[in-house]
């Protein structure tokens, strides 16, 4: 009899953020998109996020990476034209900042569904992320909109986490897992996560110093990576693809004394590989 093939692993995607550029080298001579993106692609990296404009299918195709699209919707007219043109610009998924700050749970409800079922219509992956100025800007609003969702769909809403945003709503103090990762089962259905580096009053804190030496803030944010990545591969199916951005960006984000944001954003990358090594060996298929 022959032998019976090993499931799959899990894999590990890792995608540049593009605004992590914004002002690089300097001000007065940032780089073009095209330069950019051969950046990316020169460091490793499978892919890159973005937005439609400025990122076009000719920059994806020619790069040969992979392109996940960041896409604001805020109300029903603007689901068609923003999925159709993620679409367009060659995105393999759109990640869905959705809403504004006051919208009302059944309101957002509705727009996610319209959302989600435009996006299997057109052929493109999609999902809800949780961010500041949306309808998930708290965990509060995050969790209804989820409930509400399944409520309606029998199954679990697709969500992209960035969870610095709801890390520094609260003011948490390390180790930020037991609060973070309170709502198990909607980290483990999601595949897409933002990993900048937080603490609980700024949603991007420095990861090096001037010398290249982890900061006592990257140590207690790594160990909240571990512990994510870890809930994440409990639940993993064979062959599922976790997506991931190590971001640093620039505009309010960050602080005077931050190193540039591109050299963080290699050692976060670099980081949550290690992490994600050691972490494989221990998956198993869920029973």
């Amino acid at each position: 009899m022959a032998a019976q093939a090993s499931p799959e692993p899990p894999r590990l995607l890792q995608l540049a953020a593009i605004n992590s550029f914004m002002g690089h080298p300097s001000p007065d001579s940032e780089w073009s998109f095209e330069r950019k993106i051969a950046e990316v692609a020169g460091a490793g990296f499978d892919g890159f996020t973005g937005r439609t404009p400025p990122i076009t299918r000719q920059m994806v195709e020619d790069s040969g990476l992979l392109f996940w699209c960041t896409a604001d919707i805020e109300t029903a007219r603007d689901v068609r034209p923003a999925l159709t043109a993620a679409q367009e610009a060659g995105a393999s998924t759109v990640n869905v900042q959705m809403g504004n700050h006051d919208t009302p749970t059944r309101s957002a409800v509705a727009l996610a569904r319209r959302t989600l079922a435009a996006a299997e219509e057109i052929g493109i992956e999609a999902a809800i992320e949780v961010h500041r100025d949306t309808c998930t800007e708290t965990p509060e609003k995050a969790y209804a909109l989820a409930d509400g969702f399944a409520k309606a769909e029998g199954r679990l809403l697709p969500m992209v986490w960035d969870h610095s945003h709801p890390a520094v709503i609260k003011h948490l103090p390390p180790p930020f897992a037991g609060r973070l990762l309170d709502r198990p089962e909607l980290v483990q259905n999601s595949n897409w996560f933002h990993l900048r580096a937080f603490n609980g009053h700024h949603a991007q804190v420095p990861v090096i110093d001037s010398d290249g030496n982890p900061t006592p803030e990257f140590h207690d944010w790594i160990e909240f990576v571990d512990e994510l990545i870890k809930l994440w591969l409990e639940a993993a199916a064979p062959g599922a693809t976790l997506w991931t951005c190590p971001e640093m960006i620039a505009s309010g984000y960050r602080l005077s004394v931050f190193t540039d944001n591109w050299s963080q954003s290699l050692f976060i990358r670099d980081a949550v590989d290690k992490v994600w090594r050691r972490r494989l060996p221990d998956w198993s298929p869920p029973a």
